[in-house]
């Protein structure tokens, strides 16, 4: 069984491959899970930009490869758990999949959610990892009100570097990486519970 992670922004060039990259390497110990990412308004085929590339390859991972591919209802619906790069970005995935509500977090807000709340912990019979990570999305998605909201709403959002400065590419990075890390160590002690 497959347990598969869509990471969400606009161009799918930036933020959303980052965090597609850090969740893929943090998950890596894992069978059966699969990350890849998708833009609202991808610009399709094309890389990450160099700044990103960098600050990537300083972390030890190899975004060379990637090519940006647009959103569909499919890549939605076929998903267990969709991380979008800011609150527009779920709010389309939501509007364009209605049903994957209780899967779509932004991933500074799940990132939130699991530093706020006890870790999940399996009971019952669960098959296989992917199952009990499943499960540990929906109890993610049932303790969201409970954790306190940021003051700023916009601290739910990852910043958007493209074609901006260095220092946006770094802010932005610095949003994502721990957040998407926080993501990882979450779903991976799930997987093992």
């Amino acid at each position: 069984m497959t347990f598969r992670i869509l990471t969400v922004c606009t161009g799918n060039v930036c933020r959303s491959p980052s965090a597609e990259l850090i969740l893929a390497r943090e998950l890596s110990a894992l069978e059966g899970v699969e990350v890849s990412s998708a833009g609202t308004g991808a610009l399709v085929g094309d890389g990450i930009p160099d700044p990103g590339l960098r600050l990537l390859a300083g972390a030890g991972i190899d975004g060379t490869s990637h090519h940006a591919r647009q959103l569909t209802p499919a890549l939605v619906q076929e998903s267990d758990l969709i991380l979008a790069m800011a609150r527009e970005h779920r709010r389309t995935i939501v509007e364009l999949v209605p049903a994957a509500t209780r899967r779509t977090f932004t991933v500074r807000e799940l990132a939130r959610v699991v530093e706020h709340v006890d870790d999940f912990v399996a009971e019952g019979e669960y098959a296989n990892a992917a199952a009990r990570m499943r499960a540990a999305v929906l109890y993610a998605a049932g303790r969201r009100g409970l954790v306190p909201q940021p003051a700023d709403p916009e601290e739910l959002d990852v910043t958007d570097p493209y074609r901006r400065s260095d220092e946006t590419y770094q802010l932005s990075y610095s949003q994502v990486e721990p957040a998407a890390t926080a993501v990882g160590a979450y779903l991976a002690r799930a997987a093992q519970a």
